[in-house]
């Protein structure tokens, strides 16, 4: 096998692509995509996600403690492209332009997205600031999905047809199929 370096880079596989919802300070929403974030702990449940300073939705999470994390898919793709693409600092009416719909969780002070398919409701209980950025992590305290994506009551990853970020290329992907059970396939060099 022959590897080739290329130095310090932001990449690992998949990145998620995530679009967090909040409420701005007049009420209306905001959603921008994002892909620095990621599981941090089991109990209770919570993700930690980094956003620059200058972004409206840092403003709205410092002030409302509150966001919700989106789950892109397939079809959903191009909006969650928009989200990332305008600055909610520089159109007031980004979400209104998007066309997708809101209704208030019934657990935070943030929108859940209806178009979304999966919204993780989350409510921030730890701020980190650094030179550039916030990193903010939010308690997962409710995961909602639409019934057309479960199967035995389950989410179903092949209905909810989630997309990834490639930080190389500077694309999303569509995910793949299941291989095998985690914590199972790997016994089989237990009997070696």
């Amino acid at each position: 096998m022959s590897r080739v370096d290329f130095g310090p880079k932001t990449w690992i596989f998949p990145e998620p692509a995530l679009v967090v919802c909040t409420y701005n300070e007049d009420g209306t929403v905001d959603a921008m995509t994002a892909a620095w974030a990621g599981m941090c702990q089991t109990n209770p449940p919570a993700l930690a996600i980094n956003l620059e300073k200058e972004h409206k939705t840092t403003a709205n999470i410092l002030r409302n403690k509150a966001f919700t994390i989106a789950i892109p898919t397939v079809d959903t793709a191009v909006v969650t492209d928009y989200f990332g693409i305008v600055s909610g600092n520089k159109m007031s009416d980004k979400f209104e332009k998007s066309g997708c719909h809101v209704h208030k969780s019934g657990r935070v002070n943030a929108p859940v997205i209806e178009e979304y398919k999966m919204v993780l409701e989350c409510e921030c209980t730890d701020i980190t600031e650094t030179a550039d950025d916030f990193r903010f992590v939010g308690k997962i305290v409710n995961v909602s999905a639409d019934e057309s994506i479960l199967t035995d009551g389950k989410i179903d990853q092949s209905k909810l047809d989630p997309i990834a970020w490639n930080p190389v290329t500077m694309e999303y992907t569509r995910l793949g199929e299941p291989i095998g059970k985690a914590w199972n396939i790997g016994g089989a060099l237990l009997k070696k």
